[in-house]
């Protein structure tokens, strides 16, 4: 997608508890990404290390180097850390907040080549913010008959708009999280939560399938009722 006005600058905002094993993958995809970005668009990486008890901080560091900055919380609360990369980015950023873009994904998802490329072009229309869609990398962990169940409920609509909202995958303007309140500290739906203050501040809203991300196939993942608890009730529908 045409980037009509590069004076923008984005933060990649990535909440990250226990992901030794993942996180490699997710900072590689993000800053291959980064990297596409015309040299006009600045850009910076915050990862909010959530009470992990592995090696994922100095992981982050390590390969980030001086590309970003990962910052420790012992919130154990994926709302909290949400919040708190976007205050560590917006002080990180001098520049006016129209011209901020905060893109939002999970230490356990692979973005695509265009994916921070995709977001500029929709905001560059004049949108406010971004939902996009999730696929699952691997179906292993579960029984035979769940990636059918999946892919037959995750409605896409023919335009290629839809009803999900994923903060493993959500694009919002500086400004307009701001003026929405931000992320709140909560344990799950902090996703719905944003969205649906957003709305009510009657921003300029937009749901693609053209911005997705890939993200874990595993059962038991870090937030409670998130993303894994939906696949596990597929489970359940399937072998029914």
């Amino acid at each position: 997608m045409q980037i009509k006005h590069p004076a923008w600058h984005v933060a990649v905002l990535i909440p990250a508890r226990n992901e030794e094993l993942l996180i490699q993958r997710c900072l590689d995809s993000v800053l291959v990404a980064r990297s596409l970005l015309p040299p006009l668009i600045t850009s910076d990486l915050v990862v909010a290390c959530d009470s992990s008890t592995d090696r994922t901080f100095e992981l982050a560091a390590h390969i980030l180097h001086s590309a970003g900055i990962v910052v420790r919380t012992r919130a154990a609360v994926v709302g909290h850390a949400r919040a708190l990369a976007a205050r560590v980015a917006l002080r990180r950023y001098a520049g006016p907040l129209q011209r901020c873009w905060l893109a939002n994904t999970d230490a356990d998802c692979c973005v695509p080549e265009t994916w921070l490329l995709d977001q500029i072009g929709i905001a560059d229309q004049g949108i406010d913010a971004i939902a996009g869609t999730i696929s699952v990398d691997s179906f292993e962990e579960h029984p035979v008959g769940t990636a059918k169940r999946f892919q037959d409920s995750y409605i896409i609509h023919a335009d290629g708009t839809h009803p999900h909202v994923h903060g493993a995958n959500m694009g919002v303007r500086a400004d307009t999280y701001l003026r929405a309140g931000g992320w709140r500290g909560l344990a799950t739906a902090e996703d719905h939560d944003l969205w649906n203050r957003l709305m009510g501040k009657a921003v300029r809203q937009h749901s693609s399938s053209r911005v997705r991300v890939i993200t874990s196939g595993r059962r038991r993942g870090r937030a409670p009722r998130g993303f894994a608890n939906a696949l596990v009730g597929c489970d359940e529908a399937a072998s029914c």
